[in-house]
C-alpha cells in the first residue's frame, strides 16, 4: 500500500478515470478530502473546439483536460469562469473556449502537451494531477447493432442506433507512462460517472490501462450515471453499463458499485424524456449476483440539469477508501 504523508497525515492516493461533465462534478467535492488526486483524462474527443484544435494543430484534445483543470483548481471563480469562457463571435475564434486555447498555448510553450497540463496546474493551484490516457489522440469507432461502422467520438451518440461495440484506433495505443505510475501506486481506482460508451471506455480501451488496473491491488469502484443517454444507453440498467464494460474489458473491474436511488420527480423526468433519457434502474439482485458490493443513496442535485451531489457522493467515496486501507493494515 502506497500512502502520502502530509504534516503527519496519511493521505491515500486515489485515481479517477473518465471524462465530461459527470467527472468534473464529482472531483469538485472529492478535492475537499484529504486524498491526493490523480484524474486520468479521455482522449478521444473530435468535437467542437476541441475537435478543431486536434486536427489543425495536432494536439491531444483539450477539453476534457481543461474541465478537469477548473474543477480541482483552488482560484478565484472568476479566474475558473475564465478558463470557461467560450467565444461566440470572431472569425476563428468563435466556439472556441479561452482553457482550450490556453493549453494548446502551453503545448506550445513548454514544448510538450503533458508539460504544459502539468504548468498550468502550477498556477491554477490544482489539487492533484491531471493526466491525459494517452499522448496521442485516439479516434473512437463504434460498431452498431445493425452492422454498421460510425468513427468518430462526437458522431456516435448522433447516429441513432443501438451500440455493439466500441473500439480505439491505433488499437494498440500506448497509455501515457505517468497514468500507468499513478495506477500502480493506487490505493483506489475510481471510473465514472461519465459517459459510458464515449468517455470511460476509451481510456480503457488502452490496453496497458485495463491490464494495469486488472492487475491492481487498489480497492476499484465504478460510479453509474443518474439517467441514461441517448444514442449510448438507452434503456440500460446498472448492470447493463457494467456488462458492456466487462465485454470490452474482458473481466470485471470493481469491488464497488456506487449508484442513485432517490426517486426522480416525474416532472424532471418528462423533462429529460423529452430529449430519450431514462431513469437508469438498479437492477440490484442481477448486479450483487455478478458479484459486486452496491452503495445506494440519494445522490442527485436538482437543478435546471440533475447532478450528482458532489459532497455525500465524496464522502461516500471517502469513507470506502478509509474502510478499505484499515483492512490492509
Amino acid at each position: 500500500m502506497t500512502l502520502v504523508h502530509e504534516r503527519g497525515k496519511i493521505r491515500p492516493r486515489i485515481v479517477v478515470i473518465g471524462g465530461g461533465t459527470g467527472l468534473s462534478v464529482m472531483l469538485r467535492g472529492l478535492k475537499q478530502k484529504p486524498m491526493d488526486i490523480t484524474a486520468i483524462v479521455t482522449v478521444a474527443d473530435d468535437g467542437g473546439s476541441s475537435g478543431i484544435l486536434r486536427s489543425e494543430l495536432e494536439i491531444i484534445p483539450p477539453g476534457d483536460i481543461r474541465n478537469v483543470l477548473t474543477a480541482l483548481s483552488d482560484v478565484e471563480p472568476l479566474l475558473g469562469q475564465l478558463l470557461e469562457y467560450r467565444f461566440d463571435k470572431g472569425n476563428g475564434l468563435a466556439g472556441h473556449s479561452l482553457g482550450n486555447l490556453m493549453l494548446a498555448a502551453m503545448r506550445d510553450i513548454t514544448g510538450d502537451f503533458v508539460t504544459g497540463v502539468r504548468e498550468l496546474s502550477r498556477v491554477l493551484a490544482v489539487r492533484g494531477r491531471v493526466l491525459p490516457a494517452s499522448d496521442q489522440s485516439i479516434v473512437l469507432i463504434a460498431e452498431m447493432e445493425d452492422g454498421t461502422v460510425v468513427k468518430g467520438e462526437s458522431k456516435i451518440p448522433q447516429a441513432g442506433g443501438v451500440i455493439r461495440r466500441v473500439s480505439i484506433e491505433p488499437a494498440d495505443a500506448c497509455a501515457l507512462p505517468e497514468a500507468l505510475e499513478a495506477l500502480r501506486q493506487a490505493d483506489a481506482i475510481l471510473v465514472g460517472p461519465g459517459s459510458l460508451y464515449t468517455s470511460i471506455l476509451p481510456n480503457l480501451l488502452v490496453p496497458e490501462i485495463a491490464e494495469t488496473i486488472v492487475s491492481s491491488q487498489a480497492l476499484k469502484m465504478f460510479i453509474c450515471n443518474v439517467m441514461t443517454q441517448p444514442g449510448e444507453t438507452d434503456d440500460y440498467k446498472v448492470s447493463d453499463h457494467l456488462k458492456a464494460i466487462r465485454d470490452h474489458v474482458g473481466q470485471d473491474l470493481f469491488d464497488y458499485v456506487i449508484v442513485n436511488n432517490e426517486e426522480i420527480p416525474e416532472k424532471v423526468q418528462n423533462r429529460y424524456a423529452e430529449k430519450g433519457a431514462k431513469v437508469v434502474q438498479l437492477d440490484l439482485d442481477e448486479v450483487t449476483k455478478q458479484g459486486y458490493k452496491v452503495i445506494a443513496d440519494r445522490l442527485v442535485l436538482f437543478r435546471t440539469y440533475l447532478r450528482h451531489d458532489a459532497e455525500k457522493l465524496s464522502q461516500h467515496i471517502y469513507q470506502l477508501v478509509e474502510s478499505w486501507m484499515f483492512k490492509k493494515r
